[in-house]
């Protein structure tokens, strides 16, 4: 083996790095290049197929020259890019709980709106077109949070500007925000307040199901729909307060029309049904 080849063997040798490698990772022995792969096991030690090369024994070691798995070097990780997605993700949400929590402590826990029995937790976060999208929890609200992705800035977002944001099952108002700590984001409510949740675990299950629902084009036709619905509604309120203000003017026109003479009182100067009549209206009047 070349200088060149002997280096890149020892920084990809596993020594022990439990973080750098997926289960999905092949390894390779360094010395005589006898690779394992958790796909096919290792029928020497009866290692059954699909065990990751981080579940082998302690002591297994190289089936053809009894190298150690320290030894060991990464041949290919299809898993690798998830890992390391899934560390960034986890870092970005972690940020945001930290945030989050901290104003739970600070300003929101003798709030009369707030849900005691809720804790600030980050739900379904995913990587969605290289932003991390998920569901933020809290005591107070439960948000569909759309972070910036990697070398994106957002700290210049203006609160309060809104965004019509699309997905799979329809189109989503976001509220542009920033927090110190978390930067920029983008927020779409989902609950505000929490008080008809009774536990965390309740508040957790609707997070997961709403990501699932927001990636289903099923759900676009209801989501469509909601303009045409509020559309409608508004054409329903303005069609009854026509009505009612119609109603309202014949009312009036029937007040005027019953407080007008009639024409026998006009040719009769009044006369005719002077006291009867009065004395009718009055009592009504008092009663």
């Amino acid at each position: 083996m070349n200088g060149a080849g002997a280096t890149i063997g020892f920084e990809g040798s596993f020594l022990g790095a439990n973080d750098k490698i997926s289960d999905q990772a092949i390894m390779e022995c360094k010395i005589c290049w006898t690779p394992y792969d958790p796909a096919e096991g290792d029928d020497t030690r009866q290692v059954l197929p699909g065990t990751p090369f981080l579940a082998l024994p302690d002591d297994w070691k190289c089936p053809n020259c009894d190298a150690p798995k320290e030894q060991f070097l990464v041949s290919e990780d299809p898993g690798s890019d998830a890992m390391q997605a899934a560390a960034r993700l986890a870092r970005r949400t972690e940020a945001l709980v930290r945030d989050f929590t901290e104003v739970w402590h600070a300003k929101m826990r003798d709030v009369p709106i707030v849900n005691k029995v809720l804790h600030v937790q980050a739900v379904g976060f995913m990587e969605y077109e290289g932003r991390p999208l998920g569901v933020l929890i809290s005591p107070w609200f439960m948000n569909l949070v759309l972070l910036p992705g990697e070398g994106e800035d957002w700290d210049g977002l203006k609160a309060g500007e809104k965004e019509v944001l699309s997905f799979p099952s329809g189109d989503y108002e976001f509220i542009h925000n920033t927090r110190e700590q978390t930067g920029g984001y983008k927020a779409c409510s989902l609950f505000s307040p929490m008080g008809d949740f009774k536990t965390q675990a309740q508040a957790v299950d609707v997070g997961n199901a709403v990501m699932v629902a927001l990636f289903q084009e099923e759900h676009r036709a209801e989501t469509d729909r909601s303009a045409d619905i509020r559309a409608a509604r508004e054409e329903e309120l303005a069609a009854a307060e026509a009505a009612e203000r119609e109603a309202a003017e014949r009312e009036s026109r029937a007040e005027v029309m019953s407080d007008a003479p009639t024409r026998r009182q006009i040719l009769t100067a009044g006369l005719s049904e002077t006291s009867e009549p009065k004395d009718v209206i009055a009592t009504e009047e008092t009663e």
